[in-house]
């Protein structure tokens, strides 16, 4: 028979650091893609990549329901659902992922 490890009382739970942490970093990425206007389009590869995380990530917050604070979760849910819209916003939107698309003078 497998002995099972006892917590301990002054370690934290990893659960409880991701649980707080995943909600926050959708809703990071999801302020900064609306605050800040993109300046190049990325490689097809690149933007793959980030659609694919930001799906991850989404995907491991409905995961963690449980153990999120309920206003913190559908804060974060809306913003996951929100990366995605952004993408709907054109061409320039599409490929970036911002709301706001332009060249900077050279």
């Amino acid at each position: 028979m497998v002995r099972q490890p006892t917590p301990t009382s002054g370690t934290t739970s990893h659960n409880a650091v991701v649980s707080l942490l995943l909600p926050c970093l959708l809703i990071g990425h999801f302020l900064w893609n609306v605050l800040t206007p993109a300046h190049e389009y990325p490689m097809r590869s690149d933007q793959m990549l980030t659609m694919a995380l930001d799906f991850l990530g989404l995907l491991g917050l409905i995961g963690l329901k449980s153990s999120i604070p309920k206003p913190l979760f559908w804060i974060a849910l809306v913003a996951g659902i929100g990366l995605f819209a952004l993408r709907l916003n054109g061409d320039a939107g599409w490929w970036t992922g911002h709301l706001v698309y332009s060249l900077p003078p050279r």
